[in-house]
């Protein structure tokens, strides 16, 4: 599909579009829509065709069409949430789930969208952060924060200098990155394998842009659009990225919210702990279709 400013989104929509309830699954910074390929599974095998899932790779991401740098902005991919909701979301109720910019993305949309967020029957923030992010240290307290502002660069550095095939082929500084910043234990080298792809396979301007765009994110008052919706807060113990204080603190913001510490894990929630993620997915929509089906009961003819 096609944005409003003229970019093409890889979308893949699974179900029907009718259904009661469609999960909308927003993915992180630098990766595509296999972030959540193991809840995809797991919410076809748990409901089969009763639910409608959306997945998209963000832009300038995986195969959807590379942004400008002025565009790599989180404003911009809660309006992509949006037209990817109004497109192919039908008019049943929503059970959003967004990872690390996802989750920012899904708070962005909540600030542009009220009429969105007056549909959704469930929330899930993996491993975000509601701002803040300006003061992370990566868990090197001395050097962190320079460390942290010159991991962008250096990607993007390497994207322009050098092409994906060769970088694939030698992927050290790309590994480094996954290995030492992304994952906790235990770590299936299949799913190192394809962050590390994921991350070779991102633009420049995804990379610098986005980061920038990171350090002024603030949207801890928009948290409060999401009280009275169930909120479930994910995080790793061993998340240095977006840590454990930046998940409380989200809790903290949403009243219904239920916070969840993975002990172990870093930031690659969906993949590290496929399954403590799709059983907190998967209780939300249960419960939104258990909604659902009770509304379309009240309102049926006699």
């Amino acid at each position: 599909m096609k944005t409003t400013d003229g970019l093409e989104l890889t979308v893949c929509p699974r179900g029907p579009d009718d259904a009661a309830v469609t999960v909308v699954l927003a993915h992180c910074w630098t990766a595509d829509t296999d972030d959540w390929q193991y809840q995809v599974r797991d919410l076809l095998e748990a409901f089969g065709h009763d639910v409608r899932i959306v997945t998209w790779d963000h832009r300038g991401h995986g195969s959807s069409d590379p942004a400008p740098l002025r565009d790599c902005t989180i404003d911009h991919l809660g309006r992509d949430m949006a037209e990817v909701i109004d497109a192919h979301a039908g008019t049943g109720r929503l059970v959003i789930a967004g990872h690390s910019i996802g989750g920012m993305a899904t708070m962005a949309l909540a600030e542009q969208r009220p009429d969105i967020l007056a549909r959704t029957a469930g929330v899930l923030f993996v491993s975000t952060s509601s701002g803040d992010l300006d003061s992370v240290t990566l868990g090197l307290p001395e050097a962190g924060r320079w460390v942290k502002a010159q991991i962008p660069r250096l990607l993007a550095v390497r994207a322009r200098l050098l092409s994906r095939k060769v970088r694939r082929r030698n992927p050290r500084i790309e590994s480094e990155v996954v290995h030492r910043f992304l994952f906790g234990q235990p770590m299936r080298l299949r799913d190192c394998g394809l962050v590390i792809d994921q991350l070779i396979n991102c633009p420049p301007a995804t990379m610098e842009g986005f980061y920038r765009d990171f350090m002024t994110h603030d949207r801890a008052a928009a948290l409060a659009a999401f009280d009275g919706i169930p909120t479930r807060v994910l995080v790793g113990d061993r998340d240095v990225l977006t840590p454990v204080a930046h998940a409380r603190r989200i809790a903290a913001g949403i009243p219904t919210a239920r916070l969840v510490i993975a002990p172990g894990a870093g930031h690659m929630l969906p993949l590290e702990r496929d399954r403590l993620v799709s059983d907190e997915l998967i209780g939300l929509v249960t419960a939104a279709l258990t909604t659902a089906r009770d509304r379309a009961a009240v309102t049926a003819p006699a």
